[in-house]
């Protein structure tokens, strides 16, 4: 690697086939979910990963260069971690947070290796491309703040209620505030 152009059209490379494994991946995260909202986010973002897959061809053709992938084994990892969570005995909402945490592990690395090939082109004076490559991370921003939203305000509340439902199942009652989760959180931390 002689220089920063050079490594640019490497990560670039990664990235490809990072968008590529995820096209195969996100159908199964969107058929594991239990709640509509979250399937409807994941085949949202399936279709908005397509439009990125055919916006990376377009970086490589304002670049002179073909559209390769090199196998991206950081995302290979990450798949195989979601494909871990979806194989747990864990059901409905408790089941979901971990798909969202799976899927938010996902964007947080395109996050970061988008921001990287972002500012390399902006260096290396390829405006088209970093143009480009900011409305790809603009959207993966949005994606990770949608999950955030959808974990916060159902899907982790509905998980953390499932499980003192199933803790207290023998004693035949459900918390359901925020503060008697929130202290039986508390408590079983101090174990």
């Amino acid at each position: 690697m002689e220089s920063l152009k050079e490594l640019l059209s490497e990560e670039l490379k990664d990235l490809y086939s990072a968008e590529k494994q995820l096209l195969k991946a996100l159908p199964k995260m969107a058929k594991n979910a239990n709640s509509g909202e979250l399937r409807s986010a994941l085949e949202e973002h399936l279709e908005v990963t397509r439009g990125q897959v055919d916006r990376l061809e377009q970086v490589f053709e304002s670049l002179g260069k073909p559209a390769k992938a090199k196998t991206c084994k950081a995302m290979q990892g990450l798949i195989e971690e979601a494909n871990e969570i979806m194989e747990e005995d864990a059901e409905g909402a408790l089941a979901d947070a971990g798909i969202i945490a799976a899927a938010q592990k996902v964007e947080h690395y395109e996050m970061a290796s988008y921001g990287t090939v972002r500012t390399w082109a902006r260096i290396c004076g390829e405006n088209e491309a970093a143009e480009l490559l900011q409305e790809t991370l603009d959207e993966e921003g949005e994606a990770d703040k949608k999950l955030t939203e959808l974990a916060e305000s159902i899907v982790n509340p509905q998980a953390e209620s499932q499980s003192d439902g199933q803790e207290s199942g023998s004693r035949g009652s459900k918390k359901s505030t925020k503060s008697g989760s929130k202290s039986s959180s508390k408590k079983s931390s101090r174990r």
